[in-house]
């Protein structure tokens, strides 16, 4: 029996380590792809398993998903957006059982509990989280001192700050989103809406959104659109005012993080002499998690990554893959595009902080490069870090993730948000309509 059980390991490991991996990736800029491709020739020399590093674009992810699943030809790993996971799961295309035994080999107390939640299912998880970014309440922290005002992760705090800062047309107290037509509107309502506890859905998967949670969070939003310039705002004029010194809060991915710190010049900090001064990076509190009066407990917006290991993968060869890449080779994985891929895995079992600590000393930039380290405190740090831990999205709580990409594909609430903050519904109108066009696209 023994001798049985040795031969079909060895012939396991030798039949493992002639495999050939096909992984596709979005990650299909040449720089991003070069680095992947050094993980891919890593894993190789350590493994000898060979992997086929493929880019495709996010635009045509799915469509190309869809005809490899008909023909039975898939790759073996998909490195996909969280809107791609639920949905590929529930048609068959990727292996959850495959997936939760990567996650639980890794450990799963070293994951982001909110990246797992988002792609929970009955066999664990549909996907393992490899990186992600939560949405960014970006503010002038030395303003906020200076007037003796609370950091902004309460509207409370948000609306007394604005009112308090506002003074047009040297600094603006906020600069909401309010052009309907651009997807960052919708990224910036459903972090306001999250952070109120308004989910959509409840518990048994009914629309509800005509309640007093909404109708908080829409007074709260003209009243900061109040107080920000007035047009057609979205997110490249919210940059370009807080670099100039002009706004003293904004709402942004951490893609701003290295330009904040003069680090690329397309995007010049104008509000010093020197475009690439770090004063302003020194300057600016982030805050990642936001609570609204019906939800003390707060939440952030989220959008994580993931690897999807495919029903025609060599399962076993894949997992090796993804192990190796969320493990020793996971500070490579990272430094992919460091400002845009926080670690969803702070550490190992061993060293609970190593990959935040490693994540942190990567360097960030374009045209001059530095680790956020050298801009950014320690807590502002971790703050970035735990907001993938509370990170939350409509709709996927619930598996009902697909009702959230037709609510962007459509950009309804984002129009009947404007139609209100232009004083032609009330609130509780609006409420209602909300209520109504959710229900119809579901």
């Amino acid at each position: 029996m023994r001798k049985t059980i040795i031969a079909a390991l060895a012939a396991l490991l030798v039949s493992t380590a002639f495999a050939q991996l096909t992984f596709w990736t979005t990650e299909e800029q040449p720089a991003r792809l070069e680095r992947q491709q050094e993980i891919a020739a890593n894993f190789e020399a350590q493994t000898g398993i060979s992997v086929d590093v493929v880019p495709v674009s996010e635009n045509i992810l799915g469509e190309r998903v869809t005809a490899a699943f008909a023909a039975g030809d898939l790759p073996d790993i998909i490195y996909h957006p969280l809107n791609f996971t639920l949905s590929w799961y529930e048609a068959g295309v990727l292996d959850a059982e495959a997936a939760t035994e990567v996650v639980d080999s890794l450990g799963r107390e070293t994951f982001g509990a909110g990246a797992l939640n988002l792609v929970g299912v009955e066999e664990g998880f549909a996907g393992v989280p490899v990186d992600g970014w939560t949405q960014l309440i970006v503010y002038r922290q030395d303003l906020f001192d200076a007037a003796g005002l609370e950091p902004p992760t309460t509207f409370a705090n948000i609306a007394a700050a604005a009112q308090a800062l506002h003074d047009p047309p040297n600094v603006y107290g906020f600069v909401a989103a309010t052009d309907p037509s651009q997807v960052y509107m919708m990224q910036v309502l459903e972090e306001f809406f999250l952070a109120n506890g308004v989910t959509l859905l409840d518990e048994e998967g009914n629309v509800d959104v005509d309640n007093e949670r909404t109708i908080e969070v829409l007074n709260l939003y003209k009243q900061l659109v109040e107080l920000s310039p007035p047009g057609n705002l979205f997110w490249q004029q919210s940059r370009e005012l807080y670099q100039a010194g002009q706004a003293a809060m904004i709402v942004w991915s951490p893609f701003i993080l290295d330009e904040l710190a003069g680090l690329r010049d397309s995007v010049p900090v104008t509000a010093f002499a020197d475009p690439t001064s770090p004063e302003l990076a020194k300057q600016t509190g982030i805050v990642t998690t936001l609570a609204g009066p019906s939800n003390p407990g707060g939440a952030g917006w989220a959008d994580v990554r993931y690897f999807g290991i495919t029903i025609d993968a060599d399962t076993a060869a894949a997992q090796q893959f993804v192990e190796y890449s969320m493990n020793e080779g996971y500070l490579d994985t990272l430094a992919v595009a460091p400002e845009g891929k926080f670690p969803v895995r702070r550490g190992t079992l061993e060293e609970p902080t190593k990959f935040v600590d490693g994540w942190a000393q990567l360097d960030v930039g374009v045209d001059r490069k530095a680790p956020l380290s050298a801009f950014y405190s320690q807590d502002v740090i971790n703050d970035i870090v735990a907001g993938l831990e509370t990170g939350s999205r409509w709709g996927f709580a619930q598996g009902q993730g697909s009702l959230t990409s037709k609510l962007y594909g459509t950009r309804t609430i984002a129009e009947l948000v404007r139609a209100f903050t232009d004083g032609e519904r009330t609130a509780e109108e609006t409420a209602a309509l909300m209520q109504f066009e959710i229900e119809a696209l579901k």
